[in-house]
């Protein structure tokens, strides 16, 4: 049977665990040859080795957050894998407290990865997509961005953390209102709970908290949020996913 994005090239960022990690596995089923962009480059290398190899996987040791580092991933995409028809713009963290007394270093690390790594993967793989879109053997290119339940409602103790996704969000409808009729699909992903590693990076304290709150409802899994990127970008030409948002079934907000 013929694989759905066979011939295609697909950049995910924050490869090396959780849903970048299964999002490249999923794109990697369905034919399509995968640049891996994470700062961990041992996970990466060893998931490019067994996804295939040279050939079929790319491991790019990338920091999105600066400006020169994330247009190298996608030259580096075109320049050895031929192309690039979908990106996932996964990289992300988590950094949850209270806005009073608040680390200005937790909020400026946000900002960089959250919003600039994300303008900067899309402002260099922009003239790429478009290429694919009008040259590539499905006529549509893919651009996904992970954003958050967060991105839809603010809550205490959210606020720089909400501000960040919000952003995600606005950005990706004014691009999508850009370029939808060139065949460039830009859609947004919005994951409530989900069983990662983002919740490590938060104070052990706002750690508890946070577990507490999703104590009662079993969480996603990472392939969850894979298979439905894998959905999206799979789409015909003549149809466009511009947002979804999944919770776990026992998730009220």
């Amino acid at each position: 049977m013929t694989k759905r994005l066979e011939g295609s090239v697909a950049l995910v960022t924050g490869a090396s665990s959780g849903i970048g990690e299964a999002t490249a596995r999923a794109l990697a089923a369905e034919g399509a040859a995968v640049a891996l962009a994470a700062r961990r480059t041992d996970r990466i290398e060893s998931l490019a080795r067994v996804l295939g190899g040279r050939r079929r996987a790319l491991a790019l040791t990338t920091d999105v957050t600066i400006e020169r580092e994330a247009r190298e991933a996608v030259d580096r995409t075109v320049s050895e894998l031929g192309r690039l028809d979908i990106v996932i713009n996964n990289a992300g963290v988590m950094l949850l407290g209270p806005i009073e007394g608040a680390s200005l270093e937790e909020w400026e690390r946000m900002v960089r990865l959250n919003v600039l790594g994300v303008l900067y993967v899309a402002h260099a793989a922009l003239p790429h997509l478009l290429r694919a879109a009008d040259e590539g053997p499905r006529r549509v290119a893919d651009l996904v961005n992970i954003s958050s339940v967060a991105g839809r409602s603010a809550r205490s103790g959210a606020g720089v953390y909400n501000l960040t996704k919000f952003g995600v969000g606005a950005f990706s409808e004014s691009l999508r209102q850009e370029l939808t009729r060139r065949h460039l699909r830009v859609s947004l992903v919005e994951p409530g709970a989900v069983a990662t590693e983002l919740t490590e990076h938060l104070r052990p304290e706002i750690r508890e908290q946070t577990a507490a709150m999703f104590a009662d409802a079993e969480p996603l899994q990472a392939q969850d949020i894979a298979e439905t990127i894998t959905f999206i970008v799979t789409r015909p030409r003549r149809m466009a996913i511009n947002e979804v948002l999944v919770r776990p079934s026992e998730q009220v907000r």
